[in-house]
């Protein structure tokens, strides 16, 4: 990709990753473009997620309920890898915008069934069964699109960036639904969400690179599915970043259930899940900092062991403290150690990926993450309703502890990792 008047990503560039300034991926047009169709697509997801499962947790008083969601999500797994075919084979802007359209139209129709009285659980279950559909269809595009509009030098700090903002964003929307959803009610939230959608559906249209990708395959299919898994599969790096993050979602997530933790741990309402999120919030804002701040340390698997080590301990104190504040604080350490592992995961695929194979590579690190969550919110969900919600945290961080240690010991690759700058097409340095 060669540099052009209008500042967009070149093959090369004088800047280093070291010397770069923490906001130095805003300098090219297209990056901004792409952040905001993001940040706006994250907050209607947001936004929909979190009044859907308060609405359900009030009409139904069901912690299983909410764990069912993650069963719904889970069904749809499949589409995940098949949106990182698609993404490699179609132009990534018009299929963000495509999806994006989805989204709108079924926000409004949650918002118009809460204006007459007419929003049924089945509703939620329904719109979040599609919602998912689309978001795994459109979020391999999205982030195939990264190296697309910044150099190499900036992919880090472009991912970082985009995590960092995401989680400023992150923190509005939990406190924005608390106001909508305790002042004006279900109706005014779901509106909310609905704008959001409204301008995430334009603004990849304004991105002036190209969204077709170089080299793809001829056709989405399942041909096309297995080159991208193997390619995972082969990879020194990925299989144990992924299998952490698997081991340990599984039995510790927590950001889908703030409802029943604020409720069971604090007894408290709206207000206390929408505090809960934008503390979470808060604390990836400071962990993708982190990550910055270490860009040039080249021992980054190391960086994500140990926090991620550090999460698990979190678990433990998440799960037997009983005062609010010091719950927030907590969830806060929470989120930031998360984002240290989120911020890692999502680089490494930019920096070790041929461009035809981004899409299957983005889409095979969203089916891991999101296959986890999904688990995760079933397990989560139905152990809080038997032996309540701070022994699951207790026990999830027992377990998380353990598959840390196992990954550490028995997949030294990523232990070992090095990040260097100076060939992208080098496979990465384990030795």
């Amino acid at each position: 990709m060669s540099s052009n008047s209008d500042g967009q990503a070149g093959a090369s560039t004088p800047s280093t990753t070291a010397n770069l300034s923490a906001w130095a991926a805003f300098a090219y047009r297209d990056f901004t473009m792409l952040w905001m169709s993001n940040v706006t697509a994250m907050v209607t997801m947001q936004m929909r997620t979190l009044v859907s499962i308060q609405w359900l947790y009030e009409e139904t008083g069901s912690a299983a309920q909410i764990g069912l969601l993650g069963l719904v999500q889970l069904i749809q797994m499949p589409m995940v890898l098949y949106g990182g075919a698609l993404a490699d084979n179609a132009d990534r802007k018009r299929l963000m915008t495509l999806t994006q359209v989805f989204a709108f139209a079924m926000l409004i129709g949650l918002t118009l069934l809460a204006a007459t009285d007419g929003l049924a659980p089945w509703h939620i279950f329904a719109v979040t069964g599609l919602s998912g559909i689309v978001n795994m269809l459109g979020n391999p595009a999205r982030s195939a699109m990264v190296s697309r509009v910044v150099p190499r030098s900036h992919i880090s700090h472009a991912v970082s960036t985009n995590t960092a903002t995401f989680q400023i964003a992150g923190i509005a929307a939990p406190l924005l639904f608390a106001l909508m959803y305790e002042v004006f009610g279900v109706t005014a939230a779901f509106a909310v969400a609905t704008a959001a959608a409204g301008v995430s559906m334009f603004t990849p249209l304004l991105i002036r690179v190209s969204g077709k990708p170089d080299g793809g395959s001829r056709k989405t299919d399942l041909n096309s599915i297995k080159e991208g898994w193997r390619f995972v599969m082969t990879h020194r790096i990925l299989p144990g970043l992924y299998l952490m993050d698997i081991g340990v979602t599984i039995v510790s997530f927590y950001r889908m259930l703030f409802p029943v933790f604020a409720d069971q741990l604090y007894g408290l309402g709206a207000a206390g899940v929408g505090a809960l999120n934008a503390a979470n919030s808060i604390g990836g804002v400071a962990g993708t900092f982190v990550v910055i701040r270490t860009a040039s340390w080249k021992r980054k698997g190391r960086i994500v062991l140990f926090a991620t080590l550090a999460y698990s301990f979190l678990l433990l104190a998440f799960g037997l403290n009983r005062e609010f504040w010091l719950g927030l604080v907590i969830v806060g350490l929470l989120g930031s150690t998360d984002a240290v592992g989120m911020v890692m995961r999502q680089t490494v695929v930019q920096l070790t990926t041929p461009d035809k194979l981004l899409g299957r590579a983005s889409s095979a690190h969203s089916f891991s993450a999101m296959g986890a969550n999904n688990i995760g919110q079933m397990e989560v969900g139905f152990m809080s309703g038997v032996i309540g919600a701070g022994n699951t945290m207790v026990l999830g961080g027992v377990v998380s502890i353990l598959v840390v240690m196992a990954i550490w010991q028995f997949m030294p690759g990523l232990r070992t990792y090095e990040y260097t700058e100076s060939d992208p097409n080098a496979p990465p340095d384990t030795s």
